[in-house]
């Protein structure tokens, strides 16, 4: 007679965000350290940066159309500064005053980027940062979309990125998040007719919807799904070093990770 499952093997993760599934392919370790053992996932600097960024544009979005100018912009980044002065991801960045100096014009080219590349009184908002959960393919799933917008022919899906764009060969694949947001909001019953990844960088990659690009997508976190289960199950969560290991919060906990970093970088200091 088989034995009943053990706790850890009927865990079953309350959603499955394209972040989450992100990590655990590129490294089911990992997954488990971060989502099973909860051990602690301090963001860098990159992300920490990239969530002041969004919520600057967020609030920005929020204004009526006539109301977001380039002064409002620095007025809400003004206002936002104390909150991210009290935020343990950028208080875990141990900055000096020169540092935190940088980090805001780092932030604020950013915005002055996205003014370069859009002009937000004519963006038509439905909603900023709109929280979606729900199940698709069977996967329960949960997202945040940046923004969608009513366009001519109809609505699209924002993705705000303030890292470097991609080169050709991964569009596709950076694509594949905004392609799982139209089909979540598929479900409730949003029909989408365009995506858009805004690299505030460089600029934006904008595809019209396509239904085999939604399936393909849907169907890949459909498979991270049943392999991430499958790895609760049987308690094999297998790491895969490469060029990232360097970067993992987690080296402490995984020698061959810690192996790889050195031979790629060079001891740790």
């Amino acid at each position: 007679m088989p034995s009943a499952p053990s706790e850890s093997q009927s865990f079953r993760p309350r959603h499955l965000s394209p972040s989450s599934a992100s990590t655990f392919r590129q490294c089911p370790r990992r997954w488990k350290l971060r989502y099973i053992d909860k051990l602690p996932d301090p963001k860098g600097e990159a992300a920490v940066l990239g969530t002041f960024v969004h919520e600057i544009l967020e609030h920005l979005l929020t204004l009526q159309p006539d109301h977001r100018s380039i002064d409002a912009a620095k007025k809400i980044a003004r206002e936002l500064w104390d909150q991210v002065l009290e935020d343990e991801d950028f208080q875990a960045l141990a900055f000096s005053d020169d540092d935190a100096k940088e980090f805001r014009w780092k932030a604020w080219r950013l915005i002055e980027k996205y003014f370069a590349i859009e002009d937000p009184t004519r963006v038509d908002v439905l909603r900023a940062e709109q929280e979606l959960a729900v199940e698709i393919a069977g996967v329960p799933f949960f997202g945040i979309v940046d923004l969608t917008e009513q366009i001519s022919d109809g609505i699209r899906v924002v993705d705000y990125k303030t890292g470097k764009a991609p080169s050709s060969r991964f569009v596709e694949d950076k694509l594949s998040q905004v392609w799982l947001y139209a089909a979540a909001l598929a479900e409730q019953k949003v029909e989408v007719s365009e995506v858009r990844l805004m690299y505030l960088t460089s600029g934006s990659i904008d595809r019209p919807i396509d239904s085999q690009a939604v399936s393909q997508a849907v169907s890949s976190h459909r498979e991270t799904w049943d392999d991430l289960c499958q790895a609760i199950d049987i308690q094999q969560f297998p790491y895969k070093t490469g060029p990232l290991c360097n970067w993992c919060p987690y080296l402490d906990h995984c020698p061959e990770g810690a192996v790889e970093a050195e031979r790629r970088y060079g001891p740790r200091s």
